[in-house]
């Protein structure tokens, strides 16, 4: 087991003893045990997954939609501070959909660069949200 300590600008997200953590770096998803090289990293944005147990099936990993942060791992410990983290129950669906329209809407109107990173900014944050709202819905439907 390794620890896992999630905080995000809003307190303390997730803190407990867990099997794995699949996490977004700016070079790509990466898989986190005990034991792992100690690393410092940039947590990119998209979903963090944490697997409690070893013998826990994909559909019961828990998923974060982060905008990102960092990351510090030791052989036992994985700190996180990122700037926002919302798990699935935090979430709802139908609203990341309307979130995801609307910033949508705003990259089409963009009229200028800036006006336009800012909206593809809030095009992926949409993007990842519901993604991990739908998986909420998913795991419902198969129980």
């Amino acid at each position: 087991m390794i620890h896992l300590e999630l905080v995000s600008l809003e307190g303390k997200k997730y803190d407990a003893e867990v099997h794995e953590v699949l996490l977004p770096t700016p070079d790509g998803q990466i898989a986190i045990f005990k034991n792992h090289a100690p690393l410092v990293s940039l947590v990119a944005e998209g979903m963090i997954g944490v697997r409690q147990r070893e013998n826990h099936p994909d559909d019961m990993v828990e998923y974060f939609a982060t905008t990102g942060g960092v990351v510090e791992i030791t052989d036992s410990a994985v700190r996180m501070l990122v700037d926002e983290a919302a798990g699935s129950d935090e979430l709802d669906e139908a609203e990341a959909h309307k979130a995801l329209e609307r910033a949508k809407q705003l990259r089409n109107e963009a009229k200028d660069q800036v006006s336009l990173e800012h909206a593809q900014q809030m095009v992926n944050r949409s993007a990842t949200q519901l993604k991990v709202a739908g998986l909420k819905r998913r795991r419902r439907q198969s129980k």
